[in-house]
């Protein structure tokens, strides 16, 4: 199965303090590789107009639901997600990550996690901007992102 990741409305490349937020420069943004924070797959600037990742993973049918699994899919208490990492680019290239977003697949309504196994594509469509017009952060759950099962990309 793969999940496409669709991106709209992203913060912009600089963000400005807040009273939670120390504020950055040159922020990017990229899924993380599971246990591997400073690995990212598709990394795009903060001010793109969209970002889009595909992750190939394997769905299996067990007892309890689907269980999703790929080198994206993070696994830890609470369940199996993927992780959109932000931080910031120095002029090295260096990516320093500051906050993270968590797609959680125990989220998706299970009829379309089935559709989804059957179909071979899930795709996720969030915009990454909270109300602060800061990089989107946290658990992320409907109405934020919107889990539909595809016919691809």
């Amino acid at each position: 199965m793969q999940i496409h990741i669709e991106a709209s409305a992203l913060p912009g490349r600089a963000c400005g303090p807040d009273s939670d937020f120390p504020g950055y420069e040159n922020i990017h943004v990229g899924v993380q590789r599971k246990d591997r924070p400073g690995e990212l797959l598709g990394l795009h600037p903060g001010d793109a107009p969209s970002a889009t990742w595909t992750l190939d993973c394997v769905s299996t049918p067990t007892e309890e639901g689907v269980e999703v699994t790929g080198p994206y899919v993070q696994n830890r208490l609470g369940g199996r997600f993927v992780y959109l990492s932000w931080g910031t680019v120095d002029d090295s290239g260096v990516f320093s990550m500051f906050r993270r977003a968590k797609l959680m697949f125990s989220d998706i309504d299970p009829a379309v996690l089935d559709a989804a196994v059957r179909s071979g594509h899930l795709t996720a469509r969030l915009p990454l901007t909270d109300a602060k017009g800061q990089p989107l952060c946290g658990r992320l759950r409907a109405p934020v992102v919107e889990w539909t099962a595809t016919g691809g990309a």
